[in-house]
């Protein structure tokens, strides 16, 4: 079945959502599989050590550099329209957000996609924060912080009414975004190699840049056919995770990518476990953890949306079509995530001992 014969049987919205289910499948076995997860990287870079979680992440990330380059080589989608790029974007959200967002990570001890992909596995302590986070990110988005949101992001845009080009603001040819991916991927094999990092989790590691890639070619594809206008976009959990969850409360809510995504990663991750034999209860630790998960959620859910995505949206779906303030957010994230990692964590452990 063709993709138009598809969307004249089950509508476009549906046919929206159900590629949002395909790629949360593929980006939740893959993530589960490899562990892969932002807040784990920097933790380590933080430490002084580049070792299996660094190389995973540098994998992921270079992986979904040079599948989504490959694809916009091949003319299977433009990044031109990608909403993210299409709309203008803040720097000063950037900047303060990614803070945020990389202080949140650290005290929750998860980004967003890894609270969701862990909560599938049994643990309910980011099952709890899972939930704080998409709360706080609808508020952010719509709601009571809402305001304060718009107000910081306005401090500073981006100039001409669209986000910023990396590649095209540095005249570097099409093909740079692809040499930089490889480049990258280099660098995670020969780190692999150097810890022993099992092909399989390779294989897997790679498997969330190729989800990434998976979202802008199936929503661009659809966007192509469709009769109305389709939001061009890929994985990313700050605004899926607030749009989820008032599908559930809203009665005339509509099928989107967003509500097919959310589901689509926690069956995926799920299965993953199960067949894994990992599928595991697990709570707080005890009160001083469920309280520092609490703030760090809530400051990934304004974070994230006042950034513009996630650890994922921003640092891997964003980065991977070179979105100024995207890439901004995810250096701001490691900067926060390392200085919360610095301050808090490190002299914690160093009082313990």
């Amino acid at each position: 079945m063709d993709l138009i014969s598809l969307v004249e049987r089950i509508g476009e919205a549906p046919t929206a959502a159900l590629f949002g289910l395909a790629t949360g499948i593929t980006f939740g076995v893959a993530a589960q599989r490899s562990r892969f997860c932002l807040r784990a990287a920097t933790v380590e870079f933080a430490r002084g050590r580049m070792e299996d979680k660094v190389a995973v992440w540098l994998l992921t990330f270079s992986t979904a550099l040079v599948w989504v380059q490959a694809t916009q080589m091949l003319g299977l989608m433009d990044a031109a329209d990608a909403r993210m790029m299409a709309v203008p974007g803040s720097w000063s959200g950037a900047i303060i957000g990614g803070l945020m967002f990389g202080t949140g990570m650290v005290l929750a001890r998860g980004c967003s996609g890894r609270l969701l992909v862990l909560a599938a596995t049994g643990n309910l302590r980011s099952v709890v924060s899972g939930l704080i986070f998409a709360v706080v990110a609808q508020m952010s988005l719509s709601g009571l912080l809402s305001p304060a949101r718009d107000r910081i992001a306005a401090l500073w845009i981006t100039e001409g009414g669209r986000n910023m080009d990396l590649l095209a603001a540095t005249g570097l040819p099409p093909y740079a975004g692809l040499v930089l991916g490889a480049l990258i991927a280099v660098l995670a094999l020969v780190l692999a190699r150097r810890h022993r990092i099992g092909t399989a989790r390779l294989i897997f590691a790679s498997g969330v840049g190729f989800a990434v890639a998976l979202g802008w070619v199936l929503t661009y594809a659809l966007a192509q056919v469709a009769f109305d206008p389709v939001q061009i976009e890929s994985a990313t959990f700050t605004g899926p995770s607030a749009h989820t969850l008032m599908f559930f409360l809203d009665r005339d809510a509509v099928l989107e990518f967003d509500i097919g995504l959310v589901p689509g990663v926690f069956i995926g991750a799920m299965l993953a476990a199960w067949f894994a034999g990992e599928m595991k209860l697990q709570a707080f630790d005890g009160p001083v953890t469920m309280r520092k998960a609490m703030i760090g959620a809530a400051l990934m859910g304004f974070g994230g949306m006042l950034a513009g995505g996630c650890a994922i949206g921003a640092g891997v779906t964003g980065g991977s079509i070179f979105v100024g303030t995207a890439w901004a957010a995810l250096f701001f994230m490691w900067v926060g995530a390392m200085l919360t990692d610095f301050l808090i964590d490190q002299r914690s452990e160093a009082v313990t001992a």
